[in-house]
Formats: C-alpha cells, sequence, structure tokens
C-alpha cells in the first residue's frame, strides 16, 4: 500500500514538472485500510518428533486369586544320615529250658575234616567229588630231588598241589650261611598231561610250552574219610560196606630217576590211584632252567595177578607191549572210596 502511495506521488510530480510548476511536499500517511479477508488454512505441517516418556502411573488393584498349581516333581533322595550311636544292651533273657540227656539215642556223625586231593593229568583245573569243598588249585608235584637224594610227595596229600609253578621251587642253603637258589643238579619233576614224549628233541626252556605239560589238580575238604582198595585185575574193585566210591583208575606206586632218587606212594591214600595211565606218567625240570622226559626216568604201577593160586609166580616175566596190552593185561585197577555219611 505505502509503494502504491510513493508511485502516485511520484507521479503527480512528474506531470506538475512537465507541465512547468513545482513540486509539492509529501502529504501524510493515510489511515491504516480495513484487514484484509483470512487467508485460507496452510498444508498440514509434518509430523513432531516423539514426546518423552511420561512418569509411571499408579498401581492397580489387586487381582483375585489364581487357582491352585498341580503336585510338583519328587525330590532328590536326601544325603544318607550319619550312623546312629551304638545303643544299650538290652536286658538278659530268661533261662532256658533243661535239655534232655538221652545216650541211647546218640548217633556218631564225621564230625572230622579230611582233605583230598585231584589230579586232572591235563592242563584244566579238576572239580572237587560230591560233598567237599575247594580249599585251592594248582601243578601237580611228585618229587624233588637234591643232592643225588629224592623227596616224594604223596599224590594224595596237600603238598602234592603247589600253588605256582616253578622248575625249582626250592634252594640249596650250606653251614656257611650261603644258600642258592637253581643250582644246576637239582631237579623237581611234576605229573605230566598224556602229551607225546620224544626223546630225541631238545629239552624245553619256554615257561609257557613247560606248562603246557604239567597237570593241573584241586586240595578239597570235606567231612568223609578217603581210602584206596586195589584188586590186582582188571576190574575195579568195589568199595567196602558203608563207603562209596568217589572215581576209579589205575593203580601207580612209585617213580625213579638217575640213580637212586625216587619216591612212591601211599596204596591207602588215593594219590595211588591215577584216573588216566599215561606214558610217561611224569616230566623232569632242572635247576638249569629246562624241562624234558628223560629215557631213565621210570614209573611203577601194580600189576594183575588174578591166578590166586600161585602168587607171585603168575605173570613173571611177561611184557606187554603196546597201551592195549598193559590196560587189558598188565596194570591193576583200584577204587577210591568215601565213608557214608551216618
Amino acid at each position: 500500500k505505502g509503494k502504491k502511495s510513493k508511485g502516485k506521488q511520484w507521479y503527480q510530480r512528474r506531470v506538475a514538472i512537465t507541465a512547468g510548476g513545482i513540486p509539492g511536499e509529501n502529504g501524510e500517511n493515510g489511515a491504516n485500510g480495513v484487514n484484509g479477508l483470512a487467508g485460507e488454512d496452510g498444508a498440514k505441517g509434518e509430523t513432531g518428533a516423539k514426546g518423552e516418556t511420561g512418569a509411571p502411573g499408579n498401581n492397580g488393584d489387586k487381582g483375585p486369586a489364581g487357582e491352585r498349581g498341580e503336585p510338583g516333581q519328587k525330590g532328590l533322595a536326601g544325603i544318607k544320615g550319619q550312623k546312629g550311636q551304638q545303643g544299650e544292651d538290652g536286658a538278659k533273657g530268661q533261662r532256658g529250658p533243661e535239655g534232655v540227656c538221652e545216650p541211647d539215642d546218640y548217633y556218631p556223625c564225621n564230625c572230622d575234616t579230611h582233605t583230598i586231593v585231584k589230579h586232572s593229568q591235563t592242563t584244566e583245573e579238576p572239580d572237587c567229588p560230591a560233598d567237599y569243598e575247594s580249599l585251592w588249585s594248582g601243578y601237580s608235584l611228585v618229587f624233588f630231588e637234591g643232592n643225588g637224594y629224592g623227596l616224594s610227595q604223596d599224590l594224595g596229600s596237600a603238598g602234592s598241589c603247589l600253588e605256582e609253578f616253578q622248575l625249582v621251587p626250592f634252594m640249596q642253603c650250606s653251614s656257611s650261611d650261603v644258600c642258592r637258589h637253581g643250582v644246576r643238579t637239582d631237579k623237581s619233576f611234576w605229573l605230566a598231561v598224556g602229551l607225546d614224549a620224544d626223546f630225541t628233541v631238545k629239552p624245553m626252556t619256554s615257561i609257557d610250552e613247560i606248562q603246557s605239560h604239567i597237570s593241573r589238580c584241586r586240595v578239597c575238604v570235606g567231612t568223609k574219610y578217603v581210602l584206596t582198595r586195589h584188586s590186582f585185575t582188571g576190574e575195579k574193585p568195589e568199595c567196602p560196606n558203608n563207603f562209596h566210591e568217589v572215581w576209579n583208575g589205575y593203580s601207580y606206586l612209585m617213580v625213579t630217576s638217575s640213580g637212586t632218587s625216587g619216591g612212591g606212594q601211599d596204596l591207602a591214600s588215593s594219590g595211588s590211584c591215577l584216573e588216566n595211565f599215561h606214558l610217561p606218567t611224569f616230566i623232569e625240570c632242572l635247576g638249569r632252567g629246562t624241562c624234558a622226559y628223560y629215557i631213565n626216568n621210570l614209573d611203577y604201577w601194580l600189576a594183575q595177578n588174578p591166578d590166586i593160586t600161585q602168587p607171585g609166580m603168575w605173570g613173571m616175566g611177561n611184557v606187554y607191549s603196546g597201551l592195549d596190552d598193559i590196560l587189558d593185561q598188565g596194570v591193576s585197577r583200584c577204587t577210591v572210596c568215601a565213608r557214608d555219611t551216618i
């Protein structure tokens, strides 16, 4: 509006000058005009920035109680408690009734204990006979030889079943406080397992190979007394009254080695009745660490003598060649018997 007023004044002065007059002074500003009509609404502005988080509201009212939950899983077992203190002694019991002594009703029993030794004559450990319990198992020893003298072991005694196997399980001691183990001249003799003996091969040195030739045994204990009976025939003998058979076999008497060394069996012992007939019956081990079968080692067995009218004469000078002839006509049979429980 001001620009229009100034423009009009300039125009008037220009006309006056042109007409030849002098321009007058500027007039006073006119009064303000009436306000114009309101303009249209402007376009919607952009979304303002997110305001700050307001203060937390007040706590709501307490809700109703929930439903009862299901039972939980079983808990782990607790730690075992400490052992309690020993309780006090109980009161003394009442006196028992008087016993009745009736000697007429007394019966004897087999209250003593007796040992019996089983030799399998194989590399397998044998089982104990019925009514006997095992004490230990081991290796079947026949006899020792030291400095040319022999000490035999009854195969029916516990001493013939050594729990450990050594080629020479003893040492030689002198009066000078010196002992030597494994002297070359010391020997041990063991029950064999019936393998073929080759007298031409070198002695065995491997402990595994040697043990494959050694019989195994077992010592047993029971309450039944044991004895052995020999028939002097090819038939096994019957056990006496009130005895029953434990096993039967062949009547083994004694063994000899080089020189005067050797040893025998008690013919009443179960060790004199071997279940198997093997030749050679035993193997020899030396202090130098070898074992072998030797041709000068001899076995002795009880012989058959069926013709009792000529005792000591029947069979004298006979030679039995081959295992069949020896078993049928030569070697005597035997039976190991145990007393019945009374």
